[in-house]
């Protein structure tokens, strides 16, 4: 099915259930071990079951050497974490993203251009829907070459009505989706690839704004490269981190993921897990991986995972998409327990075949792995726990706190306090120096109050993940405008 001038694709019934079916079940037919419809399986039930009863038989016999082990083993993550990320930091600084310059992305001919399909989901997000039809007439790629599906739920009238009213369009194709559980972004977009015409699939939610060039840089980028590169993941930044504290930090927060993090991932061939929006995939790997996990709440990350998991690699590209930060608090909470939720599914997913999952990443990588996914949620919450703890120590210096922090205990965790902390924002403040965004100095000094939203994300995540394990709680969007390109506080594109 192609894309047409701007209408609503009809389906017959059959085509409809197929896509469907396979847009839901597709993965956990195909391979069920690597769908997050359960959690938890097999001998992950047992391991987990004999580590309760395990720690919990210790605590009635020996509480207070129970505490000791369980806080050391808490310390413990915390320096591999930390000492981990720094080291990841330090690689991306010294490599940073791969680069793609305005001549040679405009130098390919266009009839040696990939058919493209830009695939937007978007549910009850009436109010940004105009502004996807001006940031998708702004990029440069021949129309027809290019295929645009929005992505609609069928009982979506807000959002179908408001798509309705765009005018000027001729590329786009709205392709409504059957209502049906789960109902997460992943599903949407797995029904949108059965009807997908092109080489090269990537996703941009409603509200974004790539800058024009981009997929052009991605083709370039793809040719340049070798072929076990399945994904060109671009670089995603806030247009509105000037509008609250709250926005300042997710700004900073992301400069330093997508500026140097991932770069420093991608050239330790670490697993990367990608953005939500704007990963440009070659088609052919991702049909044979098994595309989204509908199940899964952060299907970007699960996706980067299974790439390469299965031997390839995703590449990041020094290209720019603007998203709307969120500056609502509860609203940011909400979506940050979904990010932590999904990380430890797609932890618990990939963890089922270990030796297989070890053989093909390597021993570093399998150690980042599990530092990263599991490690980034857990600590979160622990956060928690030892704010509390220190806290109480400082009021009252109880007897018992002093009693579970032994000498070899106490010094490692106050140089995981001190320096880690420290380490944090050292490379915060190095990445908005690097990025010449000065402007990001207050959230950069300010950040500590941030963690503390982290981790009450964090546990509201972990808790969802026991209760409502794929329920994908909406993000709301449209809380502030959409600049014009000179307007935007964005860093800068640099080439």
């Amino acid at each position: 099915m192609t894309a047409a001038p701007y209408r609503i694709d009809t389906l017959t019934q059959a085509e409809s259930e197929h896509a469907l079916g396979r847009a839901i079940n597709g993965l956990r037919d195909d391979d069920p071990l690597r769908s997050a419809a359960v959690s938890v399986m097999g001998w992950q039930k047992v391991f987990l079951a004999v580590v309760l009863i395990a720690v919990a038989g210790l605590a009635i016999w020996r509480p207070n050497q129970t505490a000791v082990g369980l806080i050391g083993l808490c310390t413990f993550g915390y320096v591999c974490t930390m000492a981990d990320r720094v080291m990841i930091f330090r690689r991306g600084l010294a490599a940073r993203p791969i680069t793609v310059t305005d001549e040679e992305a405009e130098a390919i001919p266009d009839d040696e251009l990939p058919r493209y399909t830009i695939l937007v989901p978007a549910y009850n997000e009436p109010e940004v829907v105009d502004d996807l039809i001006g940031a998708l007439s702004g990029l440069k790629y021949p129309a027809e070459k290019l295929q645009v599906l929005l992505l609609l739920e069928a009982d979506d009238d807000v959002t179908i009505e408001a798509a309705k009213r765009c005018k000027d369009s001729d590329a786009i194709s709205i392709l409504l989706v059957p209502p049906a559980q789960p109902r997460t972004k992943p599903k949407a977009c797995n029904y949108g690839l059965h009807f997908a015409t092109g080489d090269i699939v990537t996703i941009y939610d409603a509200e974004d704004l790539p800058e024009p060039l981009q997929l052009r840089r991605v083709v370039a980028a793809f040719r340049a490269l070798p072929d076990d590169v399945a994904c060109v993941q671009a670089k995603l930044a806030y247009h509105n981190g000037h509008q609250n504290l709250l926005t300042g930090w997710f700004t900073a927060e992301y400069g330093l993921w997508f500026g140097y993090l991932l770069p420093g991932m991608m050239r330790t061939g670490t697993p990367i897990p990608l953005g939500g929006t704007s990963n440009h995939l070659r088609r052919s790997v991702l049909d044979e991986i098994g595309s989204w996990d509908p199940h899964n709440v952060t299907e970007d990350a699960d996706l980067g995972l299974r790439i390469a998991a299965s031997g390839y690699r995703t590449a990041v590209l020094d290209s720019q998409t603007l998203e709307e930060a969120n500056s609502d608090p509860i609203n940011w909470i909400r979506q940050r327990s979904r990010w932590y939720k999904g990380y430890l599914q797609t932890w618990l997913v990939h963890i089922r075949r270990p030796a297989a999952l070890l053989r093909t990443l390597g021993p570093r990588s399998f150690i980042r792995f599990n530092l990263v996914l599991a490690g980034t949620p857990i600590i979160a919450v622990l956060n928690l726990a030892f704010w509390l703890i220190t806290m109480l120590w400082f009021l009252g210096q109880p007897a018992a706190i002093g009693a579970v922090f032994p000498w070899y205990i106490y010094f490692p965790a106050l140089i995981a306090l001190v320096l880690g902390n420290f380490a944090t924002l050292y490379m915060n403040l190095i990445a908005i120096r690097e990025d010449d965004r000065p402007d990001l100095l207050v959230p950069a000094l300010t950040v500590p109050l941030f963690w503390v939203m982290m981790s009450i994300a964090a546990a509201k995540g972990t808790y969802q993940l026991i209760r409502q394990p794929s329920y994908w709680e909406k993000t709301f969007h449209g809380l502030t405008h959409q600049p014009a390109a000179d307007e935007s506080d964005a860093e800068p594109e640099k080439r």
